[in-house]
C-alpha cells in the first residue's frame, strides 16, 4: 500500500501563489508518475500536470506558464508550485501516482490517489 499526503492549498486572492506538496509513503520501489489533478464544483476531474521519473512533464494548456511540476525522487514527493492563480483554478487538488512496490522490480504497476487538498482563488 501507498499513502499520499498533501499540504499546501488554501484561500489566495486572483494573481497570487501557492505551493502544493504531495509526499508518498510506503513500500515503494519506484514511482514511476506523478502528478497532480483537480476538480471543480459540477465538473469532471482534470489533469493538471504530470512528471515522470525521467523528468518527463505534461500540463494542462489551462495552466502552461503559469504552474510547475517538480519531484523530489528520493523523497517520493511531487510539488506544484502554482503563480498568476486565476479564480477558475478553485478546485479540489489531487495528487496521484503510479508505484512500482517492493524490495525489487516488478512490471505491475499500482496507481493511488491523495485525499485531496481545497484551493480557493478569490477576492
Amino acid at each position: 500500500q501507498v499513502e499520499l499526503v498533501e499540504s499546501g492549498g488554501g484561500l489566495v486572492q486572483p494573481g497570487g501563489s501557492l505551493r502544493l506538496t504531495c509526499a508518498a509513503s510506503g513500500r515503494i520501489f519506484s514511482a514511476d508518475v506523478m502528478g497532480w489533478y483537480r476538480q471543480a464544483p459540477g465538473k469532471q476531474r482534470e489533469l493538471v500536470a504530470t512528471r515522470t521519473k525521467d523528468d518527463s512533464t505534461n500540463y494542462a494548456d489551462s495552466v502552461k506558464g503559469r504552474f510547475t511540476i517538480s519531484t523530489d525522487n528520493a523523497k517520493n514527493t511531487v510539488y506544484l508550485q502554482m503563480n498568476s492563480l486565476k479564480p477558475e483554478d478553485t478546485a479540489v487538488y489531487y495528487c496521484n501516482g503510479q508505484f512500482r512496490l517492493g524490495a525489487t522490480f516488478s512490471f505491475r504497476r499500482y496507481e493511488y490517489w491523495g485525499q485531496g487538498t481545497q484551493v480557493t482563488v478569490s477576492s
